[in-house]
């Protein structure tokens, strides 16, 4: 079991695919996913990675936060998760994830925080027909109607369908497929609607029902090494320009001459 990513939902859009057809697609952003903790078995009685992502302004962030970020070396995250992963996929501490990190094909789950409709009717809330539209019925046309029973219980049982707040609950949507990944602008598209709003923080995680996809990177894709300024072995060598030094009083010479 490999660690999830942090990702910020920034709507909705269509791909192409080569046949011509198109796929309605969720477009999420991978913003600096990084690693700020890590939970050891010696230590914490569990194994776990703790994910930061977006950046939060210092004075918003509470000391203790503060601190941890600092002894990580990470700039202060405003979304904050910890991810149970096995023994073997732990990760460095300020590692920073990709959006390699899930592949095309791959069918994960997402989780997230439903977009709140604040207090909803029971026919808007759990789609109640309603009572008649006349034969004695006034005012009252979309109400839900009774709610209690006999004597004997006496009360309305828990959990009954009634008028009250609708959305703004944690749901995870399960096996839904990546289209497709840009790792280089950060980009994750998977296919269909996803829950929350936009701007609105999500967990992706590979799926818990299917196998996890052989092409998927083991134990994370990295984006770039943790805690270190060495440049990537690919990286150009740049060659020192030579220096040519100019005779100023020969050249001053020359003109008066």
């Amino acid at each position: 079991m490999r660690t999830g990513v942090i990702a910020k939902k920034m709507g909705m859009t269509r791909l192409f695919q080569d046949d011509g057809r198109h796929v309605p697609v969720t477009v999420l952003s991978l913003e600096g996913c990084q690693v700020v903790s890590v939970r050891e078995q010696e230590r914490d009685g569990y194994v776990a990675v703790q994910l930061g992502a977006g950046s939060a302004k210092a004075k918003n962030v509470a000391k203790p936060q503060r601190g941890a970020f600092g002894k990580a070396e990470v700039e202060p995250k405003a979304k904050v998760v910890e991810f149970r992963v096995a023994g073997d996929a732990t990760l460095d501490v300020g590692a920073e994830l990709s959006a390699d990190h899930f592949v095309a094909g791959q069918i994960v789950d997402i989780q997230g925080v439903t977009q709140g409709k604040g207090f909803a009717g029971a026919m808007k809330r759990w789609g109640f027909g309603g009572m008649r539209a006349t034969h004695g019925v006034s005012i009252s046309h979309r109400a839900h109607g009774s709610t209690g029973n006999r004597q004997d219980p006496g009360r309305v049982f828990k959990n009954k369908k009634m008028a009250g707040h609708m959305g703004a609950r944690n749901r995870t949507q399960q096996n839904l497929e990546i289209v497709r990944t840009d790792a280089e602008r950060g980009l994750l598209f998977v296919k269909g609607s996803v829950p929350g709003s936009k701007g609105g923080w999500l967990l992706v995680r590979d799926a818990v029902k299917l196998p996890r996809h052989p092409d998927a990177p083991y134990p994370a894709g990295i984006k770039s090494a943790a805690n270190t300024n060495e440049a990537p072995a690919d990286a150009p060598v740049e060659t020192p320009v030579e220096e040519t030094v100019v005779d100023t009083a020969a050249t001053d010479g020359a003109q008066e001459s």
